[in-house]
């Protein structure tokens, strides 16, 4: 009796598990948005990023209204002295920007309570990330973590190179389980940016996916040193159970290394719950809010595609703005 060839890439539970062809067809939805330093009018880093990088060639773009974060070089005086507001001239970089995406896929992440599971928020943003980086023609390379290992894969201008980072990602999502006796790391987020300081030299744009289970001062120190020759941009991956504790019944919270069982009956508990979960987010914001770092929440409970070109491309919908804004629906 012939032998059945097992698929290389079986359909797992939609939202639960990556799968390797939605990732690839994926590629079809990177477009409205930009990570790179040309911005649409209303993309959150608008402004904010492209005054910073060093040593290339310009090209005038635009004229428009300052905004805060713009260099205050990049002013028209003639402009401004015109219309009595504040006018700066927008230059496009002629060089190319590598962009490094560091994507978590530790059991921390292996959570949800509507439509994806934090894992798979973050392989899906990391796919539209990279697909949209090799479609302008930018080097794209990527650092996948979870709780026992790290893999590397250099900056390269190639769908091939995609197709490593996705199959990397996708080989890591599929060793989660609550079943499998994973033991929660909270170091192997330090040592990915670590990782990423060496890799990354100057002028890269370093995309940081992940629920930042493990956030402390090491965390915050790497990141600003990262900051120090290199733009980074922060997505934290949430669930929206971290706004609203359940209306009844008991809940198990864990760190990974303890547990407890909470009762959503208790009016104390319903005050605190919010704060309880949201902390991480909330410190994380605090801390990086003076380096300048842009910080884009994502959650698990709508199209990834959508809530990126929401805050970084050219939809007039939302607007965020800079400061607490950003990490509204989570503060």
């Amino acid at each position: 009796m012939p032998k059945t060839i097992p698929s290389p890439d079986p359909s797992p539970a939609a939202g639960v598990y990556a799968s390797l062809k939605e990732l690839i067809r994926l590629q079809h939805q990177a477009s409205g948005f930009s990570f790179l330093p040309r911005q649409p009018v209303h993309s959150l880093l608008s402004g904010r990023h492209a005054s910073r990088l060093r040593g290339r060639g310009l090209d005038f773009e635009e004229l428009r209204q300052y905004r805060p974060g713009d260099d205050i070089r990049t002013l028209d005086w003639k402009a401004t002295k015109r219309t009595r507001q504040p006018y700066v001239r927008v230059y496009s970089e002629e060089r190319e920007r590598p962009v490094l995406l560091l994507v978590d896929q530790r059991v921390s992440m292996f959570f949800g309570s509507k439509v994806n599971m934090k894992s798979v928020t973050a392989a899906e943003a990391a796919a539209l990330a990279a697909w949209r980086v090799v479609s302008t023609g930018d080097r794209v390379g990527a650092i996948v973590f979870n709780d026992q290992k790290l893999s590397e894969i250099k900056p390269q201008r190639s769908h091939k190179t995609v197709l490593q980072i996705l199959r990397e990602i996708v080989k890591q999502n599929h060793s989660l389980g609550v079943d499998r006796e994973i033991t929660a790391q909270k170091t192997m987020l330090n040592r990915a940016l670590e990782k990423a300081r060496y890799l990354a030299g100057h002028d890269y744009l370093v995309c940081i996916i992940s629920d930042f289970f493990g956030l402390d001062d090491k965390t915050l120190y790497q990141v600003k040193q990262l900051c120090r020759h290199n733009d980074v941009i922060i997505l934290p991956v949430y669930d929206p159970l971290a706004g609203k504790l359940p209306e009844k019944g008991q809940l198990v919270i864990s760190d990974g290394d303890r547990q407890i069982l909470l009762d959503s009956n208790d009016r104390r508990l319903q005050e605190r719950f919010p704060e309880f979960l949201q902390g991480r987010l909330q410190n994380l914001f605090q801390a990086l809010e003076k380096f300048g770092v842009p910080i884009l929440p994502i959650h698990t409970a709508e199209n990834v595609a959508g809530q990126i070109r929401d805050v970084l491309g050219s939809r007039p919908g939302r607007q965020p703005q800079a400061g607490k804004a950003i990490v509204g629906g989570v503060r």
